[in-house]
């Protein structure tokens, strides 16, 4: 399947209440690569409908993913039959957040939605990351998200720092899962702090030096910060014009640059970096 290169590349995903539709424009305006309309837990029970239909009806919904509910609950069934309805007319989301992502839900819900439609599987349990690599290589599946406080919760890690060694093999499974399905880096879980910009970009850079290629963030303060942290850093792009000046000078299949061994995978990295400076 063809995904959006709007998902493919996105390095920040912004949450948006569906229940705040006076919030949407402003989150499409606050730079971020995608907006992510929340109609699960952004919203109260006795809100859902009204949300769902509010972020329908939103011009800006057709370059926007729309979070759904779970499957299971009471509102996922009518989440996807709108958004059958919508697609109808040609006003369907870009791409479909599934939450409690696991083998057997992204299969009932790619059942249920559009021809076509994108998933973006959103992993959060114990079940969703022993099924990583099932649901990376469903057909509908266009990126894996990590789900951290929910997944922190259901393997009873410590709320106080979800992040570090705790949290490792969940992230290093999510980032192979992705990568032997062909697909773009995975998306990491949210900075839960809001007014701390160094402390997301901290994480963010974590995420990105173990195989991350983006992360959700809940503010728009924390976009920047993010987008900071996937940007190569100025040390980075002197490495890698020196490696490529140097295989430019040499005639070898690897070389000694710094004290250190350059080789074809070093080169590879190298010429990566420059393309994603221009």
């Amino acid at each position: 399947m063809n995904h959006p290169d709007a998902i493919r590349a996105a390095r920040s995903m912004l949450f948006v209440p569906g229940s705040r539709p006076d919030r949407y424009d402003k989150a499409a305006a606050a730079g971020a690569d995608t907006v992510v309309v929340d109609l699960e837990d952004a919203v109260a029970a006795d809100a859902k409908a009204e949300a769902r239909l509010a972020a329908l009806a939103w011009p800006g919904i057709g370059g926007a993913v729309l979070r759904v509910n779970s499957v299971g609950t009471a509102w996922h069934a009518d989440d996807v039959e709108s958004i059958r309805a919508r697609a109808v007319s040609g006003d369907a989301p870009l791409a479909v957040m599934l939450p409690k992502a696991d083998a057997a839900t992204v299969a009932e819900a790619a059942d249920g939605l559009p021809d076509g439609m994108v998933l973006i599987a959103l992993i959060e349990s114990a079940r969703g990351i022993r099924d990583a690599d099932t649901v990376a290589d469903h057909p509908s599946v266009g990126r894996l998200v990590f789900g951290s406080v929910d997944y922190a919760l259901d393997v009873s890690v410590s709320p106080r720092s979800p992040g570090e060694d705790e949290l490792l093999f969940a992230r290093s499974t999510l980032v192979n899962a992705s990568r032997a399905a062909a697909l773009p880096a995975p998306v990491d879980g949210v900075t839960v702090g809001l007014d701390d910009p160094d402390a997301v970009e901290r994480d963010a850079r974590r995420g990105r030096d173990l195989g991350f290629g983006g992360k959700l963030c809940l503010h728009p303060r924390q976009v920047s910060p993010i987008h900071r942290a996937f940007a190569p850093t100025d040390a980075d792009v002197d490495w890698a014009r020196r490696v490529v000046a140097a295989v430019e000078r040499s005639d070898e299949g690897a070389f000694r640059l710094d004290g250190e061994v350059v080789d074809a995978p070093r080169m590879a990295q190298a010429r990566h970096i420059l393309a994603l400076v221009g």
